[in-house]
């Protein structure tokens, strides 16, 4: 099983994608691979007007087609995810998530901007026909740390939260490679010889 982390953060580096690439490396810690991808590294103009024809276009959109998970990162402004992320959302197919677990994680200013994540980027990645939208994780810039020195520090109250939706997206992910598993194992080959055709 795959998990793409897509960083939808309009500046490198910047908190909401140090905040991903941390989910990253816990789940990998839980056996779980997984890759990277920032729209930021996408030409600028090929995202806004929408070039399919574009390689890059073409390999990002292929990299969330193969994705079995995509955690997703934002920071949020006027209550609103970035414009970059709505952007490169807006390329991916009606059902450009569909069958996918999906993480939503933001971090904003301050608590008040919390509830853009429900209210903004839920329904959009529930029009996008996403199998599940787990939980949404939260976090203000002064719950979360960077220094040269100490790295990434979490605030405990977030630490908590990260850790909860770590393990959710992993339970969710071995329950749906046993579902993939057990589909493989039940299906049953037919010998050439016993096949009718029906005119």
């Amino acid at each position: 099983m795959s998990i793409l982390l897509l960083a939808g953060s309009p500046s490198i580096p910047s908190r909401s994608t140090r905040l991903l690439h941390h989910v990253g490396e816990r789940l990998a810690l839980l056996g779980h691979r997984y890759s990277k991808l920032h729209v930021l590294d996408l030409p600028a103009q090929a995202v806004l007007q929408a070039d399919f024809s574009n390689a890059d276009i073409k390999l990002a959109k292929s990299q969330v087609e193969q994705a079995d998970a995509v955690v997703i990162a934002t920071p949020v402004y006027k209550a609103a995810y970035s414009g970059v992320l709505k952007a490169f959302l807006d390329l991916l197919p009606q059902d450009g998530l569909a069958g996918k677990l999906v993480l939503p994680i933001a971090t904003g200013g301050s608590q008040s901007h919390m509830l853009a994540l429900d209210y903004a980027l839920r329904p959009v990645l529930s029009a996008l026909a996403a199998r599940h939208v787990l939980p949404s994780i939260y976090a203000t810039e002064a719950q979360i740390i960077w220094t040269a020195d100490k790295g990434l520090t979490v605030d405990p109250a977030i630490a908590g939260r990260i850790t909860e939706g770590i393990e959710h997206l992993s339970a969710n992910l071995y329950a749906l490679r046993r579902t993939k598993t057990s589909s493989a194992t039940e299906f049953t080959s037919v010998p050439f010889a016993q096949v009718r055709c029906s005119v």
